[in-house]
């Protein structure tokens, strides 16, 4: 492979990785390295359709006034990812606001975010937003070409299996399989495709393991990736006082206070989602976990109390969010002995379905790929 392939090959390679990983966002509901924006809210920051480098809210650090975040919205467009600017701050959470709206999302229908909802912050450098151009443009229309291409597949096999993301993981395993097994055919059978004029440059050989391994890598790196992103502190600012107050997060000293937290899941996989607390001063429940599939939302009651002296105080608590690809009960029973051996235990599962087919394919043995070039009977190409 000469320079010039290798620079074309990295190219292609790093336009599908970023498809890849805009899909997998989309597929679990989180942010994952990539994402984009659907409507022009965002103007003249980033055009609809235009896609930015999306850091997880667990790596990037404090949200500042200024910083671009993609957040699980409650009520905005009923619900889901949003990416929008913060413009303030509250004792309730974070005030948002598109740059090309005139008010902000709180005076809309959006309540306060909090540092929980933030999934990602958008990369900036020297102040400005890293922004790729029509990114999500192309996705958008891959998704659309792949939709209808799946709808027509099952209205004419008469199948609703082919619906949806799980049918579209079969065509997928289907479409590389039968190229797979075309070409190791005709290298069995010793005739070479198309025209016999067509002669044979030396073949590409790749290590069957090498490519497993960096399946395993990528999908393992995901998982754990998106489960952290999903989890994180949600930390309350409250103030023991000495008197009643309608700010919620004043209490008087030595009282509780109860609300309720929202919880809901966006992506395709069902979650199951638990509290810990971790300060005094707080619980959580019930109930001490919930279970969600795609859509589906539930409230978890927590109950602060106020210390007997007055003052400012911080209490916190800890969402963990993990994939139902196990039985919740077993999931948790891992969770119980540390949060790190559930995540394993889920990424081990998730990083087996997908890495099968790709072991089906490709086994351990070397894989092997060829150059044609043609050549015309008067040899002048």
């Amino acid at each position: 492979m000469n320079l010039r392939s290798a620079a074309v090959y990295t190219v292609e390679l790093g336009l599908l990785l970023s498809v890849a990983a805009i899909l997998v966002g989309q597929f679990y509901g989180t942010p994952v390295l990539l994402s984009f924006v659907e409507t022009g809210s965002m103007a003249p920051t980033m055009e609809a359709g235009d896609g930015f480098v999306a850091i997880p809210a667990a790596v990037a650090g404090p949200v500042e006034r200024g910083d671009v975040v993609t957040f699980e919205a409650r009520n905005l467009h009923g619900g889901g990812l949003t990416t929008h600017r913060v413009v303030g701050e509250t004792n309730q959470g974070y005030v948002t606001q598109g740059d090309a709206n005139t008010v902000t999302d709180q005076a809309d229908t959006e309540p306060p975010v909090s540092d929980g909802q933030i999934k990602a912050k958008a990369l900036r450098v020297d102040g400005d937003v890293v922004v790729i151009p029509h990114l999500g443009t192309a996705v958008m229309g891959l998704q659309d070409g792949l939709g209808r291409a799946q709808q027509g597949l099952a209205a004419t096999l008469g199948t609703s299996a082919l619906l949806g993301t799980q049918g579209l993981s079969y065509l997928l395993f289907g479409f590389g399989t039968l190229v797979y097994a075309i070409g190791l055919f005709e290298e069995r059978s010793g005739r070479p495709r198309g025209d016999r004029s067509r002669s044979r440059s030396r073949p590409h050989v790749y290590d069957g393991r090498t490519i497993l391994l960096a399946s395993i890598l990528f999908i393992a790196t995901v998982s754990m990736g998106t489960m952290g992103a999903m989890s994180g502190t949600e930390r309350i600012d409250i103030v023991s006082a000495s008197f009643d107050s309608e700010r919620p997060t004043v209490i008087p000293a030595g009282e509780q206070r109860q609300w309720n937290d929202t919880f809901y899941n966006g992506g395709v996989i069902p979650v199951v989602t638990t509290l810990e607390p971790t300060s005094g001063g707080i619980e959580t429940g019930p109930p001490d976990h919930v279970r969600l599939s795609r859509g589906e939302s539930a409230n978890v009651t927590v109950t602060v109390t106020a210390p007997p002296e007055t003052g400012a105080y911080v209490r916190s608590y800890a969402e963990y969010r993990y994939f139902v690809v196990l039985p919740p009960s077993v999931i948790l029973s891992l969770h119980a002995i540390h949060p790190w051996l559930a995540m394993s235990a889920v990424t081990a599962v998730i990083s087996t379905v997908f890495v099968v087919p790709v072991l089906f394919v490709t086994g351990f043995g070397p894989v092997r790929t060829r150059e044609r070039k043609r050549e015309s009977p008067t040899g002048w190409w």
